[in-house]
């Protein structure tokens, strides 16, 4: 008897459809061994079998880098991530310490430390570094595995071209994957910025994470569709359901094809307004796809990785090497640099950890740097010298919530360039400099704010969890997280017309900025630049190039006298359907929600 289809729904990260077999990358259970060391002897043997485990991984790792496919060679780094997790003090250090100091074996001491460290990652509101909790849980497992006798990996057992279902699948994991046996990964977790997504996104394969359920729902064997668009997973699909889906694969195909090819040309409007299209990314490796999705610079590169996982802070000349590679990479093209955005529990050994019962709204970003003023200057110096290069760099502060604030961190660059100019030490004197704007506070005082910076970014992020005062990692409220929330918009509006009228312009460098559904409100807000992670760039752009600044406008007015979030939504998916009908037939306005606390696992399909 044939199986009805169930539809499940996660995080489309990478477009495409994919129908196939599924593979179940099984995870068997490792069981903790509850014995403990009796003596000095014995604790000494567990901190050997640690010891040992970790630079057994080590090698894997090393072995996983040389033969990693072609396709992948630029995304080597990930690897590395996963191999300074390994030697990081908080890692490995804490772990030999509690071996020590509570007498536990070495899984117990490690499966503690697992936990405590991907609770610090995902406590931060970052989506990029919250993400690499996964990181650690991934790294850490494998060493159990060792531990436990396990094997590492299942991956060596696929024969035939399938759709990889897992947990999630770690950096290490993808290198040992035979590509040309891979149809489409789904995993339960990750989000958008997730090693999964990334890696799906680099091989354009399709993929979705954040699927919750997917693992223990599907069995390896079952018939899967993935639309990596929107999001969704049909699991024994109906012969109606697949002959639908071949046919939007082949038109889904050809039209990513053609608007890839236009994405280097401007995106101007059919009435002629322009408006830039950047990309964000967070490693020079990524500077390749910018280019080639069409970035016409970088609106936002994120200067945190340097940070993570070390014994001691980024020298200067570690950061200028770093920021004058970037620099020479996109010359002429612009780059603009936001300074550092952690907090102090995220820094390990080099900086005491913090005990804060909410770092979103405590010591960190713009807070944190003024706090550790020398810190904070041997960033902006790098920067200054990096500028020099090609003339082509802006700094960018984050989280500022007022003037007082602003001007503090303008006292530390000011001294940053009279210690340059002392030293002789070439820099750029005429650098653009900029802000952040995450934080209702500084919307407030924006006229004021306009008078002392060169440009605004809104960090859309931060400011609608800020202004609407949701935690978006928090389950229980995640669901009122929305973009189009009437305050939200509005507080857009506030920034561009303030910022336009002291001279300045204004980008958009959130989420929001790279999803299509919202390309006619922000044009019709008269944003000036959006930046986005750079696979979004060719779809934007082509949506751009199709509208018109007249019609957004008016759409714009019709969304701020509307009441609800829901009701602004039900237009502009109104509108979108209408004017872009060849875009919205492959990716379903309705995907683009807030994430609502429905089982959604288990509801039955309709096409």
């Amino acid at each position: 008897m044939d199986q009805e289809p169930i539809r499940l729904k996660g995080f489309g990260v990478s477009p495409g459809i994919a129908i196939g077999k599924a593979f179940l990358a099984e995870e068997n259970h490792i069981p903790i061994p509850s014995h403990t060391p009796q003596d000095e002897e014995e604790i000494e043997q567990e901190c050997a079998l640690l010891q040992k485990a970790i630079e057994q991984v080590e090698q894997d790792l090393e072995r996983s880098k040389q033969s990693i496919p072609a396709d992948l060679k630029d995304h080597a780094h990930i690897l590395d991530a996963h191999q300074l997790i390994l030697r990081d003090p908080l890692f490995f250090n804490q772990t030999l310490e509690t071996i020590r100091r509570e007498r536990l074996n070495a899984m117990q001491a490690l499966k503690r430390s697992i936990r405590r460290i991907s609770e610090l990652f995902a406590a931060m509101d970052d989506d990029y570094i919250r993400s690499r909790a996964a990181d650690v849980r991934s790294i850490g497992e494998r060493i159990l595995r060792y531990l436990a006798g396990q094997k590492t990996s299942s991956f060596d057992e696929i024969r035939e071209r399938v759709i990889i279902v897992a947990r999630d699948i770690s950096p290490a994991d993808a290198a040992q994957i035979q590509l040309e046996k891979t149809l489409g990964f789904i995993t339960d977790a990750g989000g958008r910025t997730s090693h999964t997504a990334i890696i799906a996104r680099a091989l354009g394969i399709p993929a979705i994470v954040g699927a919750e359920r997917a693992s223990r729902t599907i069995r390896t064997g079952d018939l899967v569709i993935v639309d990596g668009a929107s999001g969704r997973i049909i699991v024994h699909p109906t012969d109606e359901q697949i002959a639908f889906y071949f046919e939007l694969q082949d038109a889904l195909e050809s039209y990513l094809k053609e608007i890839t090819r236009k994405a280097h040309l401007p995106a101007v409007t059919q009435d002629g307004y322009k408006i830039r299209v950047e990309a964000n990314i967070e490693l020079i490796e990524e500077v390749v796809a910018a280019k080639d999705h069409g970035a016409e610079s970088i609106g936002l590169y994120r200067t945190e990785f340097a940070y993570l996982n070390r014994q001691a802070p980024p020298n200067e000349e570690e950061l200028y090497q770093e920021y004058k590679e970037l620099a020479e990479l996109m010359a002429p093209a612009f780059v603009t640099v936001r300074t550092f955005d952690l907090g102090a529990e995220k820094l390990g050994t080099w900086m005491p950890p913090i005990d804060q019962e909410n770092p979103a709204l405590g010591l960190r970003g713009i807070r944190l740097c003024l706090q550790h003023r020398e810190f904070f200057k041997t960033q902006l110096r790098a920067i200054l010298r990096a500028g020099a290069v090609a003339r082509n760099m802006r700094v960018m502060l984050p989280l500022i919530s007022g003037t007082g604030e602003l001007r503090q961190a303008k006292a530390v660059y000011e001294e940053a360039k009279q210690e340059l100019r002392r030293q002789r030490v070439p820099f750029d004197e005429t650098m653009p400099f900029g802000i952040m704007i995450e934080v209702p506070s500084a919307v407030a005082v924006a006229d004021v704010l306009a008078r002392e910076v060169d440009f605004f970014s809104i960090g859309t992020n931060d400011l609608i969890q800020y202004a609407l005062g949701i935690d978006r990692v928090n389950p229980h409220v995640a669901h009122l997280y929305d973009p189009l929330h009437p305050a939200v918009i509005r507080l857009i509006r506030q920034v561009v017309a303030t910022a336009h009228e002291a001279g300045i312009p204004v980008t958009i460098c959130g989420e929001m900025a790279g999803e299509p559904l919202y390309v006619p409100l922000l044009l019709g807000l008269e944003l000036d630049c959006l930046s986005m992670n750079p696979q979004a760039i060719p779809r934007v752009k082509n949506l751009v190039r199709r509208s018109t600044l007249d019609e957004c406008r008016r759409f714009a007015r019709t969304a701020l006298a509307l009441t609800t979030a829901a009701d602004i939504r039900d237009a502009l998916q109104e509108l979108v359907v209408r004017l872009f009908p060849e875009e919205f037939k492959f990716f379903d306005p309705q995907a683009v929600k807030p994430n609502h606390r429905s089982g959604e696992g288990g509801t039955r399909f309709s096409r």
